[in-house]
């Protein structure tokens, strides 16, 4: 099937309070390209350096979505456009962005990452943390950061209760957490979901699902 085709067939398949990040790391533009001209304005990629270089030949009307690991140090190059910053684990790297986006007079969306998986390679916070970091008087002084939401990854596992169980826990530390509001936090995206698993986090309470594979094909 095309691409076209792949797209039109997971879009149909998602409620529509879901919204559909395209993982296109790795792709090369045109098969971004055929994705966007099929209708499609959410991409999502995982190195800034390659995110950039795709913002820089595509349409201006196109999210960027970063959603892999953030070194701190690449974090200025994709401030002046990036619409959505998915893997925040860290108030060094909340600070990073908060710097970068005062410099462009900008307020950046962030959603943080938690730690969910059995995995030890995952990343992202546990909820001690979590709850350390939101009550902190050094994150309520970031005014150039907007945390909308949660994510997390469950373990790359056949054992779909596993994946389930795994998924409602950050359903539920999303519920726990969204009466907590304050002018740079108020909770409404919950990022859980991928090719593999996408279906289960919908049914546990995902509202933005990041499909690389089934849209694209294998890497």
């Amino acid at each position: 099937m095309s691409i076209k085709d792949n797209l039109h067939t997971i879009k149909s398949s998602l409620p529509s309070h879901v919204t559909l990040v395209s993982v296109s790391k790795t792709k090369p533009v045109s098969d971004l390209m055929e994705a966007y001209d099929a209708g499609q304005r959410i991409f999502g990629e995982n190195k800034i350096q390659e995110m950039t270089e795709k913002w820089q030949q595509m349409p201006k009307d196109i999210e960027w979505h970063m959603i892999g690991h953030v070194q701190s140090n690449k974090v200025k190059y994709m401030v002046p456009y990036v619409k959505l910053i998915h893997g925040v684990d860290s108030m060094k790297l909340l600070k990073e962005i908060n710097r970068h986006a005062v410099r462009w007079r900008k307020n950046i969306k962030c959603l943080l990452q938690i730690h969910i998986a059995e995995e030890e390679t995952k990343f992202g916070l546990d909820e001690k943390e979590l709850d350390e970091l939101l009550h902190s008087d050094e994150f309520k002084s970031f005014e150039n950061i907007k945390i909308v939401g949660l994510m997390g990854m469950a373990t790359f596992t056949e054992n779909q209760e596993q994946v389930k169980r795994e998924f409602n826990h950050l359903k539920s530390i999303f519920e726990n957490c969204k009466s907590l509001e304050s002018l740079n936090l108020k909770l409404e995206t919950l990022s859980m979901g991928m090719s593999g698993d996408y279906s289960i986090a919908i049914e546990c309470g995902s509202t933005m699902v990041r499909i690389g594979s089934s849209i694209f094909g294998g890497r």
